[in-house]
């Protein structure tokens, strides 16, 4: 299956392809030329069609854990402070994805949308530093019966320069269901409480509403170790 989000391009691309096929079949006498135009044409709708996927995937709709709201690779995981809508100490957890990553994003926990703002910005590499801060974004707030209030944040790269975002305001989600589309390229950030148990490594591959990020640590169980 593929994501709604690619629908006009993959049509586009195929119309252009069969073109160029026909038009190089009928008109280019130079068969190098010829099978150079066919095969790149194929490879250019391959490669389309490969970033539009949008695999089925059931989450188990947990509520003690957070899971990977894309796939990728994680590259950020530290202490900061998130200074839009919390104003406080966060644990941040960041997954890159390359071009060839499923690029749809995926609730990472099932709650209420308490926040939801789209922010135009530049378009570093998202690997960048300050991509979290200065690139085309939007940031998401879900309350979370557990975790109390967690934020995702989608953010656009150099080559994605056009986010896709589902999540308003009031909206009940659920944990796995689709909640947008980053094209070709990017990152997503996850701020989450301090105090929640982070189950990833950095250079670990997650796999989008499959891989635990964080699980919910009772604070009565750790005072009762003590």
């Amino acid at each position: 299956m593929f994501h709604r989000e690619g629908q006009s391009i993959i049509i586009t691309t195929f119309l252009l392809v069969v073109a160029i096929v026909l038009i190089s079949e009928f008109y280019v006498v130079n068969d190098w030329i010829r099978w150079s135009l066919q095969c790149t044409s194929i490879l250019v709708l391959v490669l389309i069609l490969q970033f539009f996927r949008n695999p089925k995937r059931g989450a188990n709709n947990l509520f003690d854990e957070i899971l990977a709201p894309v796939d990728g690779k994680v590259v950020v995981i530290e202490e900061v402070m998130e200074t839009e809508y919390f104003n406080e100490k966060r644990m941040q957890v960041s997954i890159f994805m390359s071009p060839f990553n499923v690029h749809v994003t995926r609730y990472p926990i099932s709650g209420t949308i308490k926040y939801s703002k789209y922010h135009p910005g530049k378009y570093l590499v998202a690997w960048h530093p300050k991509s979290s801060t200065d690139n085309e974004r939007t940031t998401v707030v879900i309350n979370t019966p557990k975790f109390g209030e967690i934020l995702y944040r989608q953010i656009a790269g150099a080559l994605a320069r056009r986010i896709i975002n589902y999540a308003e305001v009031g909206d009940s989600v659920h944990q796995g269901e689709d909640a947008g589309f980053i094209k070709f390229g990017s990152r997503v950030d996850l701020l989450l409480p301090l105090d929640c148990g982070i189950a990833v490594k950095l250079n670990q591959k997650v796999v989008g509403a499959k891989t635990c990020i964080a699980t919910f640590v009772d604070k009565n169980e750790k005072g009762d170790l003590k």
